[in-house]
């Protein structure tokens, strides 16, 4: 429910909102995606429970990666930044630079921008799903 509620709201901002994503944007949909089809096999083999805990781990993962390219804490994908003017063939780089970048934050609430809110739930999520599942 968490995931669906996520990408739900992802497409609610890029079509209702007209924000576009980035490349790292829809990489965590994918993520999400994964954990809600990992959770409708766990729902038939209840014993597979880790694999969507898992993937709603990596999505977080994704968020922290894209939070710190965000940030400057660290680089994101060459193909997420617009690169720098390099030869004679100006008009040629940039259109061949991305629309979107990953490394601008172009929506935040609360001081955290969509990766960082996608960070913050998914790692909530994470740890009430492996608290639940340990229990049974």
């Amino acid at each position: 429910m968490v995931s669906g509620g996520l990408v739900l709201g992802a497409l609610g901002f890029q079509f209702l909102g007209g924000l576009v994503p980035c490349e790292m944007c829809r990489w965590q949909r994918w993520a999400h995606l994964a954990v809600i089809a990992l959770a409708a096999v766990a729902l038939v083999r209840p014993a597979w429970w880790p694999l969507p805990l898992l993937a709603m781990v990596g999505a977080a993962g994704l968020g922290l990666w894209h939070l710190g390219v965000e940030q400057g804490w660290w680089l994101g994908p060459a193909r997420c930044a617009a690169p720098p003017a390099r030869s004679d063939d100006l008009w040629g780089e940039l259109m061949a630079a991305p629309l979107v970048r990953c490394d601008r934050v172009p929506w935040s609430f609360l001081g955290l921008s969509m990766a960082g809110w996608n960070l913050a739930v998914s790692a909530m999520a994470a740890g009430v799903a492996a608290f639940l599942g340990r229990r049974g």
